[in-house]
């Protein structure tokens, strides 16, 4: 190699590694959504919340409080404190307890007799500490559905 191609490889080199501002940290809303509801024979239902943290950052999540709305019907507040951390860009899913209204009850059995979908919504807040940053509050507004699980009794996905 010629000395002026190595130099300039080397200039190049440098350029690049000053233009390099190291891992961006950025914080972003987390999602929420129901991945599975089971409907208990005393008809509580154990609800499996999936948290979804699309930050570049671990969040620890502190504290849930979403009210729920399926077909309609105000099914009650889903809360809890997982105090769980979920790495950057990733999912899990924290199974809470949930004691529904007596018309959300009805809206779910309806469902699961017709074998039909299940809209619902999930309005309220999410609390969470980013990776070495002060704890954060985010509005949380879903809206999907849900559908009977083939084989599984009492069990929409």
């Amino acid at each position: 190699m010629s000395r002026r191609l190595l130099l300039l490889l080397l200039s190049c080199t440098v350029i690049l590694a000053a233009c390099n501002r190291g891992n961006v940290k950025r914080v972003s809303e987390p999602a929420a959504s129901l991945q599975q509801v089971s409907v208990a024979s005393d008809g509580r239902w154990k609800v499996e919340l999936r948290l979804q943290n699309y930050s570049t950052m671990a969040m620890v999540y502190d504290a849930i409080d979403l009210q729920v709305n399926v077909a309609g019907q105000d099914a009650g507040l889903l809360s809890g404190k997982p105090a769980f951390s979920i790495g950057p860009s990733f999912a899990d899913v924290v199974t809470l307890d949930f004691n529904p209204t007596p018309t959300a009850r009805m809206a779910v059995a309806d469902v699961l007799a017709s074998g039909g979908m299940l809209t619902y919504t999930l309005k309220g807040k999410i609390a969470v500490t980013p990776d070495g940053e002060k704890p954060r509050s985010f509005d949380i507004d879903a809206r999907s559905t849900l559908s009977p699980a083939p084989g599984l009794t009492g069990v929409l996905r």
